[in-house]
């Protein structure tokens, strides 16, 4: 029986290293490409004959590709998507997980049932509403688009206040408190996990998506995420001379997604966690 347990941990532990390799191996390709200082976009080979920073230089003094503006706009739309997207999400699910009212049960599979469409069938729409506003191609759009559908987002949010004993709302209801405060000093102190994963989730979508932000800011360059931008880098004319460059923007944009998880890790597993029991 140890020998066949042996042999099982043996297997289980080579496979997870096979799968580990194959996970990594992109990466590590794409941050050894973003030091080569040789050759066009696609050599014969893995590691670079000779390293350079100059790729990295690149991004930042070329002003045919504004990365530094690019970087700075998806900042700007992540972060402001983020604080709007989380206070809407915890505030919604909070209401829906505390609160009992008409209809309560009928709108929760009715957004179950809305969270099954993928957003982008609604894109066509979105857009032409942005430019009878005059929105289209402003930041600002990106800000609404990525916030306005954070409220459909509750679910998870919801199981983890499930998860705080009702028996805390009643105390502090008998010692005077009102909803406000028992939601702010007693219910969001305890639910760090939850905020954290809302945040993060709701940092990477506008960080990384590039459908919606082609579609609603066009031909506008300087408005450009990254995600936009570094495609640009890849057009048939400019593949050669930019694809050094743009593993180096990739490696880049990948920083803060990664510090955020190294971080907040603890977090964000006890969030998903948690939030999903329910």
């Amino acid at each position: 029986m140890q020998n066949k347990k042996r042999l099982n941990l043996a297997f289980v532990y080579t496979l997870l290293t096979v799968l580990s390799i194959i996970w990594l191996f992109p990466i590590v390709w794409v941050v050894l490409t973003s030091f080569r200082g040789e050759g066009t976009a696609y050599v014969p080979y893995f590691i670079p004959k000779t390293f350079t920073l100059d790729n990295y230089v690149q991004l930042f003094t070329n002003s045919s590709f504004p990365f530094g503006r690019w970087f700075l706009n998806t900042f700007i739309v992540a972060l402001a998507s983020c604080v709007i997207s989380t206070f809407i999400t915890v505030a919604m699910a909070y209401s829906l997980s505390r609160i009992k009212f008409k209809h309560r049960n009928g709108f929760l599979k009715l957004a179950l049932v809305l969270n099954m469409f993928p957003g982008f069938m609604s894109m066509i729409a979105v857009y032409y509403i942005l430019k009878a506003l005059n929105l289209d191609q402003t930041l600002t759009a990106l800000v609404l688009v990525y916030s306005s559908g954070a409220a459909l987002g509750f679910y998870i949010a919801k199981g983890f206040f499930d998860t705080i004993p009702y028996s805390l709302d009643e105390s502090a209801m008998i010692d005077g408190a009102t909803r406000l405060d028992i939601f702010f000093k007693i219910t969001l102190p305890l639910s760090k996990p939850i905020i954290v994963y809302t945040a993060l989730m709701a940092f990477i979508a506008p960080w990384m998506d590039f459908i919606f932000a082609k579609v609603i800011l066009g031909d506008a360059t300087n408005k450009y995420t990254v995600a936009i931008g570094l495609f640009s880098m890849l057009q048939q004319d400019t593949i050669n001379d930019w694809f050094m460059s743009f593993t180096a923007g990739s490696v880049l944009i990948a920083i803060p997604i990664t510090l955020l998880f190294m971080f907040m890790q603890k977090y964000y597993v006890e969030g998903i966690t948690g939030g999903s029991v329910k």
